[in-house]
């Protein structure tokens, strides 16, 4: 049987989210199974060693609509591209009309979807947990697992100090209300760094040069590496090794927590119920005044983080 995937939600976090999903339905098939997911999901870079994989197709859907699989247009091509690998099983992690019909026309016999129309007020994990678990009949874990190339991992390794800690900085944001001042970042590196030795590596992107370029001009420069030059794959097995991840909501977050590290995330415009409880290597920190339950969207509480109560954490955490 030839399953098939298809996971349209844009972002690296949200792709390693339903990793524990879709290596459950591939051990249910006991085969490797295709993906239909976004390019932003950075899917070909983090699944680069995943053997429960076979193939990964590009789903060109984008907010201006001019991708190749937007429109009518778009529509008969997607249909097209899917009808030609000639699947005989799907599943769509996904509420829309527009996937089940592309599914219905390209012949897959098979279609399980998540129920049509109910996209409001989803949470992303347990949705999946529940619509997965249904469809295979057996309980799934939400912890993701990213697998690397061990040799790459001992390499990156090999490149550390025996007499520093390595911290993962998760700068980077999907916006600005998401994300804790870069100053109190820099502040919190100085800090760490007077408790215990440590080198920091910066992760985030080209759109996050400027942030960088406040912490590589601080007096902690040097102690301090960069991601925004490396591609993502280059970034994992550095990552791996690292003692801990401190940061945003944002996709580093999920990568840290799949490769099996501490994670200490600072939550100030984002649900927790939904992105922060997944993971048994994930700790919270909340706005003063606000609960988990209660930070989500626009909490807009990035002043409202208590430094001292995350730098306490992270200094629990590292040693």
């Amino acid at each position: 049987m030839k399953v098939l995937v298809i996971q349209p939600k844009i972002g690296m976090g949200d792709m390693v989210i339903y990793l524990p999903y879709i290596h459950a339905i591939s051990k249910t098939y006991n085969k490797s199974i295709s993906l239909l997911v976004k390019e932003n999901s950075k899917a070909k870079e983090l699944l680069a060693y995943d053997k429960t994989i076979d193939e990964i197709l590009i789903l060109d859907r984008n907010k201006n609509r001019s991708g190749s699989h937007d429109g009518f247009k778009g529509f008969l091509k997607l249909v097209d591209e899917i009808k030609s690998k000639k699947f005989d099983k799907v599943f769509i992690f996904n509420s829309s009309l527009r996937y089940f019909l592309i599914a219905k026309l390209a012949g897959i016999k098979k279609i399980s979807q998540y129920p049509l129309f109910k996209k409001k007020g989803q949470n992303i994990f347990i949705t999946a947990k529940i619509f997965t678990e249904d469809k295979l009949n057996s309980v799934i874990s939400t912890q993701p697992y990213l697998s690397l190339d061990k040799k790459e991992i001992i390499e990156a390794k090999n490149k550390f100090s025996s007499n520093l800690k390595h911290i993962c900085l998760g700068l980077s944001a999907s916006g600005p209300t998401k994300r804790w001042d870069i100053h109190n970042y820099l502040n919190l590196c100085e800090k760490i760094n007077d408790y215990t030795p440590t080198k920091f590596f910066l992760a985030g992107g080209k759109n996050d040069r400027e942030l960088i370029k406040k912490l590589l001009n601080s007096k902690i420069g040097n102690q301090c590496q960069s991601f925004e030059n490396l591609n993502i794959k280059e970034t994992l097995p550095i990552i791996k090794n690292c003692d801990l991840y401190i940061g945003n909501d944002t996709g580093w977050l999920h990568i840290s927590s799949a490769l099996g590290i501490k994670c200490l995330a600072i939550f100030v415009d984002s649900p927790v119920k939904a992105y922060g409880k997944y993971s048994k290597n994930i700790s919270i920190i909340v706005p003063e005044g606000e609960t988990e339950e209660s930070t989500s969207h626009d909490t807009l509480g990035k002043d409202k983080i208590s430094f001292e109560k995350v730098f306490n954490e992270s200094i629990k955490l590292i040693v």
